[in-house]
């Protein structure tokens, strides 16, 4: 019997066993389907291999630090992106814990980075006169490398008081008369008083069968869909230089829809994403100057929210993420002078193109792929940040695709993160609440705050 059982040892469930062990002498275990932080390893990773092997279990996307682990370790300090915890906790309770957040990093390693921000009159006046706009935040920007010391750091600390049992599948989740709860994993059963759900973007699937099978309430959330851009660093230069990640949303003219930068990595890398066995694109940048390059990526996302009778968000980005593994193996890549030129890339047009690709892809026609609505909004969107910084839109600037943010369901719950059910709570990206790192953390000390003082 646990006092309480995490499952998840994603960035909320990290920042739940801290604050819990921290304050108390509570017995918890956490639970993780993927391996320890200093064994997780893609199999492909350096090499020149286009697709995706499909572990059973990516360690890309699962294990200690999860999803976030291998990151760019970009933590944002807002409440207008990175998910609606504000909605339950209040504005300036959620900013306070992610600063709190914030300072945990900056004590175990991440002190050495620099923390932006984005409250610039004249880049912010720029975009404004362009259609464009900048929001507002404070971003810390460890970088993949800061980033895993910092994980690394807070996992040594974490281990003298905390049970941690990797490559461990949590099969189900009961409810016991006396109202602990029993947790079944692949090999055993375990007892607690209170758990926490912390299981990331990638459990939503399993999260909703967990919601299914406990009468616990959900809602449609949304589904980003987009590509990831790459071209020369210099082109970015004025704006990542002082304000490293930079959230600018343009509403088309075409469509009224919004599309949004997301996930900014000067001088980064474009890599695979494994989600559910779908191989997806997606972006990591370092703070060693021996692992910059030439480049700088980011996404253009746009997101699609649905009405009834369709609920599976997430069925549909799934569905076109497939169609891209169909056609490229994998992740396409074509340059933006074919698409508008309508026109496929060829490996011979990409060896040509001036920008170097950081992603062995496959040439292609993102047009196939994306539907025509979105695809429009994106070059629209290439085309207005043409003019905040000029050369955006140029013949060889590199599209990937496709990028998809899988968002789980909206799981219902109180201000506390908490379920119908009393003493289990859902917390991080796994819950539709948040969307970020520093949400997704900040979720983990508020319901640890919860338990602690119940």
């Amino acid at each position: 019997m646990y006092d309480v059982i995490i499952i998840g040892a994603g960035p909320g469930g990290i920042f739940s066993a801290y604050e819990l062990s921290k304050n108390s002498d509570l017995k918890i275990a956490v639970f993780e389907l993927g391996r320890p932080l200093e064994q997780r390893k893609c199999p492909i990773d350096g090499k020149k291999i286009k697709s995706c092997i499909k572990c059973p279990v990516c360690s890309i996307m699962s294990g200690f630090g999860g999803a976030g682990a291998f990151s760019d370790g970009k933590y944002n300090i807002t409440n207008q992106f990175g998910g609606t915890l504000y909605e339950h906790i209040g504005q300036d309770r959620a900013i306070e814990l992610m600063k709190y957040v914030d300072e945990i990093n900056c004590r175990y390693g991440g002190s050495v980075t620099k923390l932006y921000s984005t409250a610039n009159s004249d880049i912010k006046r720029k975009c404004l006169q362009n259609g464009l706009h900048l929001l507002d935040a404070q971003v810390r920007h460890l970088g993949t490398d800061i980033n895993y010391e910092v994980l690394g750091n807070i996992y040594a600390e974490l281990s003298k008081k905390v049970e941690f049992k990797f490559n461990t599948e949590v099969r189900s989740i009961s409810v016991n008369d006396d109202g602990s709860f029993n947790i079944i994993t692949q090999n055993d059963s375990f007892s607690c008083r209170k758990c926490i759900v912390s299981v990331g973007r990638s459990g939503s699937k399993w999260l909703e069968s967990v919601c299914d099978d406990l009468g616990i309430e959900t809602l449609s959330n949304r589904v980003d869909i987009g590509v990831r851009v790459e071209l020369p660093y210099e082109i970015f230069r004025p704006m990542t230089d002082e304000l490293y990640e930079s959230k600018i949303v343009y509403r088309t003219e075409k469509f009224e829809d919004n599309v949004r930068t997301f996930c900014m990595n000067p001088k980064g890398v474009v890599v695979n994403e494994n989600t559910n066995g779908i191989v997806t694109v997606n972006g990591h940048s370092y703070e060693n100057e021996k692992m910059h390059t030439d480049n700088t990526n980011f996404a253009l996302l746009v997101s699609k929210h649905f009405s009834m009778p369709f609920k599976d968000s997430n069925g549909y980005g799934e569905s076109i993420a497939r169609l891209s593994n169909m056609l490229g193996g994998g992740v396409i890549i074509q340059r933006f002078g074919d698409l508008v030129r309508g026109r496929r890339s060829t490996v011979k047009r990409i060896e040509e193109s001036y920008v170097r690709p950081t992603l062995a892809a496959t040439p292609g026609d993102l047009s196939l792929v994306i539907p025509k609505r979105i695809l429009d909004g994106i070059i629209e969107m290439i085309y207005a940040l043409d003019k905040i910084c000029p050369g955006t839109a140029n013949d060889d600037t590199l599209l990937y695709g496709v990028e998809v943010k899988f968002y789980n369901m909206e799981v219902c719950l109180d201000d506390n993160l908490e379920t119908t059910i009393k003493g289990l709570y859902v917390i991080g990206d796994g819950s539709g609440v948040t969307h970020s790192l520093s949400h997704a953390s900040a979720s983990g000390v508020h319901v640890a705050h919860m338990i602690l003082n119940g």
